[in-house]
């Protein structure tokens, strides 16, 4: 068989299992932002997925609500990271049971939720209360490592149950029954950590080798040219941490391309390419523009966040490819 017309039939697949999961579950966009491994999670430790993405907890038993938190064994921090956090997100741990800071081994064929650190809401509060008052970077970002857990609230490490009679199992079998495929056809491992199932697909339509690793690039084509990727379900394509380190990359790259896809469906719909150097300016102008904004209000931005609409990929001249 074709190896598109394959990757097409599992990817069909896919679809299918998404569409029966959100009609008995009500979660969507099980494929991507770490939704998979949320279920992984939830599967095991026998809790019910709450529908939704951010600004919502995770998950739920009898004994109330949880958040997860999670990192691979791959990544190059082996720590779990809180977001732009404030007093108030803070305060509403409080209200939760627990905050599930798990461990993910995706060394193997399959990722495997292995040990986690159950800790309660009100004791992970009171901890980042504390902690966070000397915390001075921008993003007022703060990572929680192992170490800080055993030693500073005094929580030890919970194995994580091996449940196979789990509400979830069936769909997780059938999903990495056909993830192993897939990876095996493009050659690119752990496909179903961030976009990067979107990636594949993207490359796929422009000819491009996906790259692996974590490594500051996205792809490269069959002549060595680099290439950054962007995502998004709308034309609002998210630049995070707008730095110099950050924007100096894009120097190194060929072009942007930025891709509309349909989350529900599994499809790209519209593809743009985009000249780095217009991209850099752009990004620079509107975080300026954001700057100022800020100061007029008496306020000190934090993020160095910017997102390009499609008004914006008219102005840096972006061509549609796809």
């Amino acid at each position: 068989m074709d190896k598109n017309q394959e990757l097409k039939e599992l990817i069909s697949e896919l679809v299918k299992i998404q569409d029966e999961f959100y009609k008995r579950f009500k979660v969507k966009d099980i494929y991507t932002n770490s939704k998979f491994f949320e279920i992984l999670i939830a599967n095991s430790l026998n809790h019910q997925l709450i529908p939704g993405h951010s600004g919502s907890r995770d998950a739920k038993d009898k004994k109330g609500e949880y958040e997860y938190k999670h990192f691979k064994e791959t990544s190059c921090n082996h720590t779990w990271t809180f977001n732009d956090f404030s007093d108030n997100t803070i305060k509403k741990l409080k209200e939760i049971e627990a905050v599930i800071f798990a461990h993910i081994n995706d060394t193997g064929n399959n990722p495997i939720f292995d040990w986690y650190y159950y800790v309660p809401g009100k004791i992970i509060s009171d901890y980042l209360t504390k902690t966070t008052i000397r915390i001075e970077n921008t993003r007022k970002m703060i990572n929680v490592s192992p170490n800080q857990i055993e030693k500073d609230m005094n929580i030890k490490k919970n194995f994580a149950p091996k449940n196979s009679s789990g509400v979830y199992t069936s769909y997780l079998n059938k999903i990495f029954s056909i993830i192993v495929k897939i990876e095996r056809i493009v050659q690119t491992k752990n496909i179903l950590t961030s976009n990067k199932i979107w990636e594949i697909l993207l490359g796929i339509i422009l000819n491009h080798n996906v790259i692996s690793e974590q490594t500051q690039f996205d792809a490269k084509d069959n002549q060595g040219n680099l290439y950054e990727y962007k995502i998004s379900k709308s034309y609002s394509f998210n630049f995070q941490d707008i730095s110099d380190n950050v924007l100096n990359k894009f120097l190194k790259v060929k072009s942007i391309m930025m891709a509309v896809v349909d989350k529900d469906k599994l499809i790209i719909t519209d593809i743009y390419e985009a000249e780095p150097r217009k991209v850099m300016k752009r990004l620079k102008d509107k975080l300026e523009e954001k700057r100022k904004n800020y100061e007029s209000k008496g306020k000190k931005l934090r993020r160095l966040q910017i997102s390009l609409s499609k008004g914006d990929l008219s102005l840096i001249g972006a061509v549609k490819v796809f």
